[in-house]
C-alpha cells in the first residue's frame, strides 16, 4: 500500500455477478496500466472482490427504484471520503493503455463530455423534456443553461463541501424523476444538479486523456431471465417503490406537487 496513488482513484458500481466479473477485469486492467491506483467498488458481495489488492469494496444494495443508475453516487461519495479526486467509470469499460499519472483536476468542475441538455434530450428522449422542465422550475434553475454529462466516465473532485451537496441533490432530483417514471438518463440529472449547486461541467484535457485510454462497450442490454428471476425482480421493485414513496412524503411539496 506504500506505493498507492493518493492523488486520485477510480470508482465503479458492481451489482450482481455479471458486473462483479466485469469489475475484476477492470481491476486487472487498472493494475496493469496504473499500478498503485485504487478502484473503489460498491457491490452486493464485497467478499467476491477481496482478493484484488487494488480494490476497495464496500457493501451496497440497489437503492434505485427500477434501475441502479443513480446508485453510482454512493460509490463516488465513498471514494471522496478517501481521495480528493474520483474518476467514475462504468464497470463495462476496459482500460487499454497507460493511465497518465500527471493528470490535473479542477475544483468546482464536473469533468466529462457534455452537451446542452435540451439539445440532447430533444435528440434522444424528447418525451422527458416536460418533466425535466418541471424539476428545473422546482429547483429554480434555467434548464437551457444545463448540460447533459456523459455518465460512463466523468470526474468529481473535492471542493470545500460542494461535492457533498452535489451528491445529496443528485439523489433528490433522481428520486423525483424516478417517482415520475423516468428511471434512466442520469447524465441529465448530473447536469441539472451541477447547475443547481454552482458546479461547472467541462470537457477537460484530463478527461480527454482518460477517454483515449479507455473503451466502453455497454453491457446494459437486456438478457433473458427465468420466471423466478422476473418474479423476484418485480417484488423488489415494488418494495423499493413503496419505500421511496413513503420517504418522499417527508417533503410532500417537492415530490408530489
Amino acid at each position: 500500500m506504500n506505493n498507492t496513488n493518493d492523488k486520485f482513484c477510480f470508482s465503479t458500481l458492481a451489482l450482481g455477478e455479471r458486473y462483479r466479473k466485469m469489475t475484476k477485469t477492470l481491476a486487472e486492467d487498472l493494475k496493469k496500466y496504473s499500478p498503485g491506483t485504487m478502484l473503489v467498488v460498491g457491490t452486493d458481495k464485497p467478499k467476491d472482490l477481496l482478493s484484488l489488492n487494488n480494490v476497495i469494496p464496500f457493501k451496497l444494495s440497489q437503492q434505485g427504484i427500477l434501475h441502479c443508475y443513480h446508485d453510482k453516487r454512493f460509490v463516488i461519495l465513498k471514494a471522496l471520503s478517501k481521495f480528493d479526486n474520483v474518476i467514475q467509470i462504468d464497470a463495462d469499460t476496459r482500460i487499454v493503455d497507460t493511465i497518465p499519472q500527471d493528470l490535473s483536476f479542477s475544483k468546482g468542475v464536473i469533468e466529462g463530455f457534455n452537451e446542452n441538455l435540451v439539445t440532447h434530450v430533444n435528440k434522444y428522449t424528447p418525451e422527458r423534456l416536460e418533466r425535466l422542465n418541471k424539476i428545473a422550475t422546482k429547483i429554480e434553475v434555467d434548464i437551457s443553461q444545463a448540460n447533459f454529462v456523459y455518465e460512463s466516465l466523468f470526474i468529481v473532485s473535492k471542493d470545500n463541501g460542494k461535492e457533498l451537496e452535489f451528491i445529496e441533490q443528485w439523489g433528490k432530483i433522481g428520486l423525483y424523476l424516478e417517482l415520475n417514471r423516468i428511471h434512466s438518463g442520469e447524465g441529465n440529472v448530473i447536469g441539472i444538479t451541477a447547475l443547481k449547486i454552482g458546479l461547472k461541467t467541462s470537457l477537460t484535457p484530463s478527461w480527454e486523456r482518460l477517454k483515449n485510454v479507455t473503451k466502453h462497450f455497454d453491457a446494459s442490454t437486456t438478457r433473458k431471465s427465468s420466471y423466478i428471476d422476473k418474479f423476484n425482480k418485480r417484488v423488489k421493485y415494488h418494495y423499493r417503490l413503496n419505500k421511496n414513496r413513503l420517504f418522499a412524503l417527508k417533503d410532500f411539496d417537492f415530490f408530489y406537487k
